[in-house]
């Protein structure tokens, strides 16, 4: 099939990476023993465990009255990552807006199923609200990036449907939304060496769903029939990646239900671009828009 056109920079940029098509349990396996890119940070912080999910709370200094918060989900396509995977994104946000970050390790697939990600998810999220006081938070704001992407989706569904904590705003980047995996995108990014492809999607999706017939909509959020009631949701996603449609159909469904979304679809970017590369131009407007959108919304 036809594709979008990478940006000339991101394709320069990518070049150099090494790229593939399919995973395997045994490569997630030699993955998950790499670490997670270093990050600096002057912010205080501490750890919290929860049973079978850690928490690591990050707090701007000489912090004196209740700032935002922002809970963050990692990325990882559900069986990989950890919970400083891609922290310099929210990190930013504590920066520049002053903000406090949770972020959280939840459990991966497929030594956990089902809804026990997303359950560990709003597990955090139900503490970090009821710590509010000592955590010096006031506002909430869900975000997260890929399969955190889609967890927050699921979290903030689970809030919305079971009267839990008042949520202000979700930011979902590139969000892996839907299960069932047959989008245009996604057949576009099949075949062919990516950064994400609908076969790695598959095996992430198979890895969390098992033999699981009746797949819960905080799983696979695009299942989720009523979209009305939501907070102020913002989405972003590439035109080169396999989650774009899934993305702007989820975004559509909001505003269908008369909801409040922004939608970004940054041509050229395929499946976590400003992650990968935050310098790249097209990057530090995807980071830059994001931010200004998330400084409107907390006022």
């Amino acid at each position: 099939m036809a594709r979008p056109a990478l940006d000339p920079e991101l394709r320069t940029l990518l070049a150099g990476m090494p790229l593939g098509t399919e995973l395997t349990y045994e490569l997630v396996q030699q993955i998950r023993q790499m670490p997670s890119p270093p990050f600096k940070t002057d912010a205080e912080r501490h750890d919290v465990t929860l049973g079978e999910i850690t928490l690591t709370v990050f707090r701007p200094k000489e912090l004196t009255e209740p700032a935002p918060c922002v809970y963050w989900i990692h990325g990882g396509g559900m069986v990989m990552g950890d919970r400083f995977s891609q922290i310099d994104i929210p990190l930013e946000w504590l920066a520049e807006l002053g903000v406090v970050v949770v972020t959280v390790e939840h459990r991966l697939a497929p030594e956990v199923t089902g809804a026990t990600l997303v359950e560990d998810c709003y597990r955090g999220l139900l503490w970090t609200v009821e710590n509010a006081e000592s955590l010096g938070i006031g506002k909430v704001v869900v975000a997260g990036i890929s399969a955190g992407g889609g967890l927050a989706a699921g979290v903030t569904l689970m809030a919305r449907d079971l009267d839990g904590p008042e949520i202000a705003a979700q930011v979902l980047i590139c969000p892996m939304l839907d299960h069932r995996n047959n989008t245009t995108s996604s057949a576009q990014y099949s075949g062919d060496p990516a950064v994400w492809t609908r076969e790695m999607n598959e095996f992430g999706w198979r890895s969390v769903l098992g033999d699981l017939a009746d797949v819960p909509r905080y799983v696979s959020p695009a299942l989720a029939d009523d979209l009305s009631g939501l907070p102020s949701t913002y989405i972003d996603t590439g035109t080169a990646e396999v989650f774009r449609d899934e993305d702007v159909d989820y975004a559509t469904r909001i505003w269908a239900a008369g909801g409040d979304a922004e939608l970004h679809t940054w041509a050229g970017g395929f499946h976590g671009f400003d992650a990968l590369y935050p310098d790249a131009r097209l990057s530090s407007t995807a980071r830059r828009t994001r931010t200004e959108w998330l400084a409107r919304k907390l006022g």
